[in-house]
């Protein structure tokens, strides 16, 4: 079970590295919202939400981490569905919700790891 839990986690780092990566990329590009970002989005939560179970582990988990962290999450993906419908309408994602999805970003993995 704990090794099932560790693949769990991979494909968790695995969907924040699609996300904040093609992020960046498009930061130093033309800074627009992607298909990719949105599919490191979903994988990452449906990652994140397997792990939220108290499954193959002896330790409590922190509940209101978890909320946090998902709150976050769910933020992100609302920027990233206006963003995306604005740079249908308009071309061009806003700036503010551009970067605002990375600093969202930063902070989720800030919270995975500074919050003990």
């Amino acid at each position: 079970m704990e090794i099932l839990r560790h693949v769990v986690v991979l494909i968790h780092l695995v969907g924040f590295a699609v996300l904040f990566g093609a992020w960046v990329v498009e930061a130093v590009g033309q800074r627009r919202i992607t298909r990719l970002q949105t599919w490191g989005m979903v994988i990452a939560a449906v990652a994140g939400l397997a792990l939220a179970g108290p499954w193959g582990i002896s330790y409590e988990l922190d509940y209101v981490k978890l909320a946090v962290k998902l709150v976050v999450l769910l933020i992100i993906g609302a920027l990233l569905g206006i963003g995306a419908s604005g740079q249908r309408k308009t071309g061009a994602v806003a700036p503010a919700v551009f970067w605002l999805v990375g600093i969202l970003i930063l902070l989720n993995a800030a919270l995975a790891v500074l919050w003990r």
